[in-house]
């Protein structure tokens, strides 16, 4: 993130509004009026959205994936899954960006949120107190678990519940080999059973709001670049840790948690 800090963006119906956010205050800079009813296909909301990215530049030098947040409600909610990704997708490759539709659900937990923290009717000051409900939290836990164990205790320190890996107590009998196994975790029938292990991992994408990927220095590794196949499949919302490095196939995500 720049000295200058993060952009917010919030896309409604009706218009665009920018804030920065600095400091752990959120100052709106400018809203504009941008009625998105009128363009129900993902090409013609791209081009719209991607103009009025472009023009972001004024807010801060540096435009990017880290320093620049999108999120969206209101008609984007009501876009078909395969519209929405098409949109998220076209938004990426015209912008780097990611454009984050924000489910109905998650829509009200901020406005909650918002009035829980500040009395107000604020959907993004909510946002920047409590951006998760719940996180899947992904990276080697053989290499860098002491890393992802301090990501896991911010996360819980802003308040949302980390759904995978509950408990990152490593069983002492697995330390060293290629598949470790938590507290929480049965031991291996077999070989195979190492699959059984990993879909439970996986499937807890589901009910997330996002999953972390924790990436030090910026190296994915081969079993993350698998469950990322499957995040992007289910169309969730993504947040390395770092900058990934040497990806063959870039893919809308995000860089950098708010703490």
């Amino acid at each position: 993130m720049t000295a200058a800090g993060r952009i917010l963006v919030h896309f409604s119906s009706e218009d665009a509004s920018v804030y920065r956010f600095q400091g752990g205050e959120l100052k709106l800079l400018e809203r504009e009026r941008l009625a998105f009813e009128g363009s129900r296909t993902h090409e013609k909301l791209a081009e719209k959205l991607g103009g009025f990215c472009t023009g972001l530049t004024e807010f801060n030098e540096v435009v990017d994936n880290r320093t620049t947040r999108l999120h969206a409600t209101g008609v984007f909610q009501q876009l078909p899954q395969a519209e929405a990704a098409a949109l998220v997708n076209s938004l990426y490759v015209d912008t780097g960006l990611y454009f984050n539709i924000v489910g109905p659900e998650l829509e009200q937990f901020y406005l909650e949120t918002s009035r829980s923290t500040c009395g107000s009717n604020h959907m993004m000051e909510g946002l920047t107190r409590r951006e998760f409900r719940n996180a899947v939290v992904c990276g080697s836990f053989q290499n860098s678990l002491e890393y992802i164990e301090d990501v896991i205790v911010r996360l819980r320190g802003n308040g949302a519940a980390v759904l995978s890996p509950p408990s990152t107590r490593v069983k002492p009998e697995t330390v060293g080999t290629d598949f470790i196994l938590f507290d929480y975790q049965d031991f291996l029938k077999n070989e195979r059973d190492t699959w059984r292990h990993k879909y439970m991992h996986l499937d807890a994408f589901r009910q997330a709001d996002a999953v972390v990927v924790c990436n030090p220095g910026g190296h994915v590794g081969q079993g993350t670049m698998f469950e990322l196949g499957f995040m992007s499949a289910l169309s969730k919302r993504v947040i390395f840790t770092e900058k990934p490095q040497d990806v063959s196939v870039l893919f809308p995500c995000e860089v950098g948690l708010q703490f």
